[in-house]
């Protein structure tokens, strides 16, 4: 049997050393820990497991720490560590050392904020003394790139579990802005590809896309063949998506995807982009193949060929108003990873858009969702309250629960439980502006004084802003009365909630009100009924809309849009049309097509492929058909 040693570099790691020390002190026949200057408790745990602790100075140099520690391994193979990591229990390294190739390529399992975690491949087993060593001041990596040398490798099952890089920690620790100093004497001393890929995740991390773009461009040049070109490719991309550059980046994503094709996380960025330029067949296609494809490759997102996947489709399908479809893919989500706060809220308002009745929302989320922990509980009431879902009250008094006072009032009155929600918030003391709205409405619907003065407290508005509310609550005319962007924002945002509260006498009475604002918010209001099936009352206050702004684009669209669900093809086709007319935009040439394959006119549809296909060469679906 072949013997191992974990060589590890630690400081002011208490916290988190005793776990990784007890994942591995049953798998290694050494352990030795050099310390570089802690002042908490982590030596006095290190020699707990070990008498090979020994000190460094700091010399901001981790590549020199790493080599002085595994000088002190006298073992046949070496496995290297950071504190907050952990080996997964079911690793099994006599194995995987058994080919005794001279390095072994192990998964790294990043876990992150908020239930998601990446995956990517490093080199943290090798045999020693056969001259293998550290280099690099930051991002430290074994010799075994461009030596002239010919070791052998083997990738690995080992997982390695890494919970250190949560934005949290991250936050905590400023390694972003450590790493900057770092790196830039690096690739001053050293300009290789590694180190300008490294250079420019550096500048990632603390926001300089340009400078990040630049360093980028010059790795990929030198980087083609190394482990981490894919992940230099997608760094490289999301930075020119930061500064919304994606036909930029999806030009270097197709190329990518034909050297790359089982690298999930390039083509799940792929489908992204191409929903950004308004590519909607293409991002469909692509996020279909991450579906097939599943979460493989040299760097992985978990999620990326899964639950992710799934939620970009729903979200993409809800936009298209194709609710059928969008329900099949946010239930999946859920399914797979029901700890995603977004597929849960996701999963709630899709419900809501096709009004399925209460109890049958409640139903249907029972089978998908098993609260089996309070953590469980909390999440669900959690996107439940920022929701303002009626289904808030029925999980309180299921679980008898004790809340916040604040809290029981929402349930109360998104329940419409008005009375009651009513005696809540005029009790209560020290109430927050979050809660400002919620008891505007609540004085709108009850037409109440009491209530309307409450909320006054609570939002930041002028006095002449309060005046408008008072009369829209005492139903008084306004007397084209020029609504503020204030005032705008809070009538829209009632009226979806009317709609959920399905108080539809008082929502026909904001509407009215809220035709008193721009022509944004008019487009805003009339999205909303689409989206929640009221296309018939859409289509009538989008066409007074064109009698008005014949020109505007955005209008023109969305009349577009709204005669397709109604199906009025050749209506539609009109509104494209004449939308094309002012602007050179693919997703209306993409509209029009489905009108033509709608109608199954070939011959039209034919000489649409054939403009996309000369105006637009990143997009494939036309040069596949």
């Amino acid at each position: 049997m072949k013997t191992i040693a974990l060589c590890m570099i630690v400081k002011n790691e208490q916290e988190y050393l005793r776990r990784c020390l007890n994942s591995v002190k049953d798998v290694v026949n050494q352990i030795v820990i050099v310390d570089t200057g802690s002042e908490d408790d982590t030596i006095n745990i290190a020699k707990e497991y070990t008498n090979d602790v020994y000190h460094m100075d700091w010399t901001d140099d981790f590549s020199a720490a790493r080599n002085e520690s595994i000088k002190y391994a006298t073992t046949d193979y070496i496995l290297v560590l950071d504190a907050d990591e952990y080996l997964e229990k079911s690793v099994d390294i006599q194995k995987e050392i058994n080919i005794e190739a001279d390095y072994y390529v192990t998964k790294i399992h990043n876990i992150m904020a908020l239930g998601r975690a990446t995956e990517h491949q490093a080199i943290r087993l090798f045999a020693n003394h056969r001259g293998l060593f550290f280099r690099n001041r930051l991002h430290e990596h074994l010799n075994v790139i461009g030596e002239g040398q010919s070791y052998k490798s083997s990738l690995t099952d080992i997982k390695i579990i890494h919970s250190g890089y949560t934005e949290e920690i991250m936050e905590k620790r400023g390694k972003a802005k450590r790493n900057l100093s770092l790196m830039l004497a690096e690739v001053r001393d050293n300009p290789n590809g590694y180190n300008l890929f490294n250079m420019g995740k550096t500048y990632t991390l603390v926001g300089e896309h340009k400078k990040a773009i630049d360093f980028l461009q010059k790795a990929y040049s030198l980087s083609k063949n190394q482990l981490f070109a894919p992940e230099l490719v997608m760094l490289l991309c999301r930075n020119l998506g930061e500064l919304g550059k994606y036909q930029e980046a999806l030009s270097i994503l197709k190329g990518a995807v034909a050297v790359y094709p089982h690298e999930i996380d390039i083509l799940h960025l792929q489908a992204q982009y191409y929903m950004e330029c308004g590519y909607f067949k293409d991002a469909i296609t692509t996020m279909n193949r991450c579906l097939e494809l599943g979460d493989i490759g040299v760097s992985v997102t978990e999620g990326n060929g899964g639950y992710l996947a799934h939620y970009r489709l729903a979200e993409w399908y809800e936009a298209r108003y194709q609710f059928a479809k969008s329900y099949e893919h946010i239930i999946a989500s859920v399914k797979e990873n029901d700890e995603l706060v977004a597929s849960l809220a996701k999963f709630f308002q899709i419900m809501s858009k096709v009004n399925i009745p209460i109890d049958d929302v409640y139903n249907s989320f029972k089978q998908i969702y098993k609260i089996s922990s309070s953590d469980k509980l909390q999440r669900l009431l959690e996107v439940l309250y920022q929701l303002r879902h009626p289904l808030l009250e029925r999980y309180l008094n299921e679980y008898n629960l004790t809340v916040q006072p604040e809290v029981r009032a929402v349930a109360y009155q998104y329940a419409k439980k008005y009375e009651i929600a009513s005696s809540l918030w005029n009790d209560l003391d020290n109430l927050t502006h979050q809660n400002g709205e919620d008891i505007l409405l609540l004085s709108i619907l009850m037409n109440d004084r009491s209530l309307f003065d409450l909320s006054k407290t609570l939002l930041s508005l002028s006095k002449r802003e309060w005046e408008v509310l008072k009369k829209i609550k005492e139903k008084k005319s306004l007397n084209d009365i020029k609504f503020t962007t204030n005032i705008e924002k809070i009538l829209e945002r009632m009226l979806v909630q009317l709609i959920h509260l399905q108080e539809f006498e008082i929502f026909e009475q904001i509407l009215n009100y809220s035709w008193q604002g721009s022509i944004d918010t008019k487009l805003k209001v009339c999205d909303d009924l689409i989206a929640y099936s009221f296309n018939d009352i859409a289509i009538d206050l989008l066409t007074k809309l064109y009698e008005k702004y014949p020109e505007n684009n955005r209008l023109l669209k969305m009349l577009g849009d709204t005669c397709v669900n109604l199906g009025l093809l050749d209506d539609a086709n009109i509104f494209y049309k004449k939308l094309l007319d002012s602007v050179d935009d693919y997703s209306v040439f993409e509209r029009i097509y489905e009108v033509y394959e709608r109608l199954n006119v070939r011959i039209l549809m034919n000489v649409i492929e054939k403009k996309i296909s000369d105006r637009y060469p990143l997009c494939s679906w036309v040069n596949r058909s």
